[in-house]
Parts: structure tokens; C-alpha cells; sequence
């Protein structure tokens, strides 16, 4: 026992020094069960464009697939850091895909979503060897993460693109998303959006139609970065058009608490993965 808690404090100081914020969360708590079934797998031509899958590490395929999108203001982020979130979805019971994309100032909108969409053209044609279902398959994703889930999902451009029939997606789900930013009065969004020919184009809103997949959309009340508006307005968008919606506030959380409610440390602070993964497995046929 107490070989093993040094250990454990060896891991954790060295985790403090030598990693980033989120690859240090990510080296020291505990992980789901699951099977990490693919790594560094290309999914496009470009060297950053690859991805990590997770399987459940219980029971039998063919699962829904998940691909899941990372947040980082379209300027950060690395796949290998949230290897714990992969997990986590995978061994709730999803074929779990966690890719790159390019970030600024390699890429800019909508480079990012053209690269998401090869992410997924990569589940349809890979899933089934991995115990994945194509024909099932939801988006997922924090912050920027969840911008990138949402416009894949709702604007068809991109996955019909990359070869992909949009009716494949049959839910998404964002986590602290931004969805409504106009005027672009931020540094991140001048940068990230400020070359949009059509800005209206760059809000999911302006997707929203009556055939849209279903949407459940999180935030945290006390999110002052990502304000919770933009999830009351996407949510409010797509009941309008008669889409089925799950539109969650949960108190006491900041801009990365939904995200870090996925984690097997802060699922008591709000349901966040449990609400999350009801309303995926539903609109997939899965049994919660």
C-alpha cells in the first residue's frame, strides 16, 4: 500500500513539472475501463490529422460510434489529453473516436470543420472493424469542440464533402459550446472567423432546420467564459424548428465543469455524463 501511494505521488509531481494543465488532469486520475482499439490512425493527408479510438472494454458490438471533439479556442488542444474522456464515453458503452484537427494559425474556419468531417467519413468506413455501427453515429464535443460537433451535425456542407450522408448523425451533444458570437468583438473569434466570407454561415444557428438531428446542450450556470446564452439560443433554435432538444444549466459549474463532470473525480459534482449519454443512447437504440 504504501509502495503504491509513493508511486502514485512520484506520477503526480512529475505530471505538476513536466505537463500542460490538461495533460497533467489527465496523467493523474483514475480511467475508465476501456480499450484504446486504434492509435496515431490518419484520417486525412495532413501530419496532424489523426486520431485515437476507445471500445468498451465490456460486452459485444456492434456499439454507436462517438466521435468526440476537444475544445482549446480553436488554437489548442491534443488528442493524447483526453484519452481519459475517450474512456470515459467508451465505457459507457460507444466505439469512441477522439481526432486532431488543425488550430490556428495552421487552419482557420472552416478548415477545422472540413478536417472534423474526415474524422467521421474515417468512422464510417472504419467502425465496423473496430465493433463499431456506421450507420449509428453521434457527435460530441467541449467548448470549441462542441462549435465543431454542432456545425458538423447541422450544416450538411461538410460531411456530404467528405462522402459522408449526413442521416448517419442521428445526435449531438455540446458541452459549454459557443454557438452564437456575433459580432466577432473578441480576439478569438476575429482570428478564428474573421476571414468568413459569410459570417451569418459561421453560426449553427443559421443550420437549424425541421430534419436537424437531436441536440442535448449543457452549460455551466457560472460559465463566464462561453456564457450559458449560447446554448439557451442554439436550444431555443432548434425547438423552434420542432427538433428534439435536452437543454441542461448545471449550478455551480465554470466553463470547464461540464467537461470535467465526465471524469470518474467530478461525476458527483452533476450529472453530466449520465444525462448525456440517455439522450445519445436513445436517439441511437441503445437501452440507457
Amino acid at each position: 500500500m504504501v509502495g503504491s501511494m509513493g508511486r502514485q505521488a512520484a506520477l503526480a509531481a512529475w505530471a505538476r513539472k513536466n505537463l500542460a494543465p490538461v495533460a497533467l488532469f489527465g496523467a493523474v486520475i483514475p480511467k475508465d475501463p476501456a480499450w484504446r482499439v486504434a492509435a496515431d490512425a490518419a484520417f486525412g493527408p495532413l501530419p496532424r490529422l489523426k486520431l485515437d479510438a476507445y471500445a468498451p472494454a465490456r460486452g459485444d458490438g456492434p456499439w454507436p460510434v462517438l466521435v468526440f471533439f476537444y475544445g482549446g479556442s480553436w488554437d489548442a488542444g491534443n488528442r493524447r489529453d483526453y484519452g481519459w474522456a475517450g474512456r470515459a464515453l467508451a465505457a459507457q458503452g460507444f466505439l469512441t473516436l477522439v481526432p486532431d484537427y488543425r488550430l490556428h494559425p495552421e487552419a482557420a474556419y472552416p478548415g477545422f470543420l472540413e478536417d472534423g468531417a474526415l474524422a467521421v467519413r474515417w468512422a464510417v468506413d472504419h467502425a465496423r472493424a473496430l465493433g463499431g455501427d456506421p450507420g449509428r453515429i453521434v457527435l460530441a464535443g467541449h467548448s470549441a469542440g462542441a462549435y465543431n460537433a454542432a456545425m458538423l451535425a447541422l450544416d450538411d456542407r461538410y460531411l456530404t464533402a467528405a462522402g459522408v450522408d449526413p442521416r448517419v448523425v442521428r445526435a449531438f451533444a455540446g458541452l459549454s459550446g459557443p454557438y452564437a458570437f456575433l459580432p466577432l468583438d473578441k480576439p478569438v473569434t476575429q482570428r478564428t472567423f474573421g476571414g468568413a466570407e459569410d459570417l451569418a454561415a459561421t453560426q449553427p444557428g443559421a443550420h437549424v432546420r425541421p430534419d436537424s438531428p437531436p441536440a442535448f446542450l449543457a452549460t455551466g450556470e457560472d460559465d463566464t467564459l462561453v456564457r450559458p446564452r449560447n446554448t439557451r439560443r442554439l436550444a431555443a433554435a432548434l425547438r423552434e424548428a420542432g427538433v428534439a432538444v435536452e437543454e441542461r444549466c448545471y449550478a455551480g459549474l465554470a466553463h470547464a465543469g461540464p467537461m470535467l463532470a465526465l471524469s470518474r473525480p467530478f461525476r458527483r459534482k452533476a450529472p453530466v455524463l449520465a444525462e448525456m449519454i440517455g439522450f445519445l443512447k436513445a436517439w441511437t437504440g441503445e437501452r440507457p
